[in-house]
């Protein structure tokens, strides 16, 4: 992203008072800001401006927030989602996740927060050409390369099955994003995997068992809500 220009959020919120909270934090933090009162407007304002990231109410008047992420997922190119919701259950968190959120900010909410969250969802969401060169993939001191499908971490060469290797590219794809099991069963395994959704989890076990043996942990879990891959800070 060019830090010349100031990155684009659009806000989608029904609420004018949260509306005008958000463009005026937001403004005085050097973003360029557009908002919207419908999921309508959004999904217009997204194809017409494609701005950088989008902070989305989860409870709009005609289409709800995870119904509109999920649309920007199809078209395959759509921007990050901060949620903004007053529900904060752990299956309310999985549905935003699953619906394709980068992150998400309980009502009532701290306007520094939000600033924070989007500047971090923005670090991390970059441009897969930004992510790639030479067709190796990096990560902290993890290198997959895509083309001789190997892996090494730190230098130590490790041996993967493809499954693994297809996950391990999914995180990495993904770093320092929670993705849900049921993103990677969609990502990894295709969306017409009908098994039990427990092989997340042991795959996520044998990747642990050999990325994170000789170094700080990378591969983290977030109980009830998904997985990260997270350096040491």
């Amino acid at each position: 992203m060019n830090e010349a220009v100031p990155p684009k959020v659009l806000v989608v919120d029904d609420e004018p008072s949260i509306r005008e909270l958000l463009s005026e934090a937001l403004r005085l933090d050097s973003f360029a800001v557009r908002t919207v009162a419908n999921g309508t407007r959004a999904l217009e304002a997204v194809a017409r401006e494609r701005p950088d990231i989008v902070v989305l109410d989860v409870m709009l008047p005609d289409l709800d927030g995870y119904t509109i992420a999920r649309r920007l997922r199809e078209r395959g190119d759509g921007p990050p989602v901060l949620f903004l919701t007053g529900k904060d259950a752990v299956a309310d968190r999985i549905a935003g996740l699953t619906a394709g959120g980068d992150d998400y900010v309980t009502k009532p909410f701290s306007l520094d927060e939000v600033v924070l969250r989007i500047r971090a969802i923005l670090r991390r969401v970059r441009p897969p050409e930004e992510r790639v060169h030479d067709g190796v993939l990096r990560y902290a001191d993890l290198e997959l390369d895509e083309e001789a499908r190997t892996v090494r971490r730190a230098g130590r060469a490790i041996h993967l099955s493809p499954t693994e290797f297809g996950l391990l590219r999914y995180l990495m794809l993904n770093a320092e994003r929670v993705v849900s099991k049921a993103q990677i069963l969609d990502r990894v395994w295709d969306c017409a995997f009908e098994g039990d959704s427990r092989i997340v989890e042991s795959y996520i076990s044998y990747l642990r068992r050999k990325i994170d043996v000789d170094g700080p942990p990378l591969i983290h879990t977030l109980r009830g809500v998904g997985y990260r891959l997270l350096g040491p800070s």
